[in-house]
């Protein structure tokens, strides 16, 4: 069965994109395993400390288990036009040593969502994280966008995705990633 891990961007507990992450989870078809990673416990980055310590054992846990994942799904926050820097800290953090960019990232389908309260969803901050992933090697899957606008009103208070059309949209999106995941090995 193929595994994806998911990662939402955001550190706040009433996140959107931690709702829209768990949505997806709910959504995802049968055989296919999502498992939600936490970036919480990762450090800013530091190179002194990577030279004096390595890895910090967060980010070495997160990195072994999406290396043997089958794809990552990125929930995306947009923040000030582009990518928030909790989960670029993140990213930043599983390519060190860039020697194991392969091992981690190397042909990794993954995909962009995002929820946003915003008109326009997180658009920008998806197309800021094309580069990041062409850098590291992944292969950054262009099927069918998913960028929630207007978030508030989408998910409740408990932050469970209401809106129909949208958990509609999101169960096509993850049907067509949970294919291209299947493939991978």
């Amino acid at each position: 069965m193929p595994t994806i891990i998911g990662i939402a961007g955001s550190l706040r507990k009433a996140s959107f994109n931690a709702s829209l992450l768990r949505a997806a989870v709910e959504v995802a078809p049968p055989g296919l395993a999502v498992e939600i990673a936490t970036i919480r416990d990762i450090p800013l980055y530091d190179g002194d400390v990577e030279a004096a310590s390595g890895i910090p054992e967060p980010v070495r846990v997160l990195k072994d288990k999406l290396a043997q994942s089958d794809g990552l799904l990125l929930v995306t926050p947009e923040y000030n036009n582009s990518i928030p820097g909790v989960l670029k800290n993140a990213i930043d953090w599983m390519s060190r040593p860039s020697a194991d960019i392969p091992r981690v990232f190397g042909n990794l389908p993954v995909a962009l969502m995002g929820a946003s309260p915003g008109q326009f969803g997180t658009v920008l901050s998806q197309t800021a994280w094309l580069q990041v992933l062409r850098t590291l090697g992944a292969d950054a899957w262009f099927g069918s966008r998913l960028m929630v606008g207007g978030a508030s009103k989408v998910f409740d208070e408990s932050g469970r995705l209401v809106d129909e059309a949208i958990r509609a949209r999101l169960t096509k999106f993850m049907a067509a990633f949970a294919e291209v995941t299947g493939r991978k090995k």
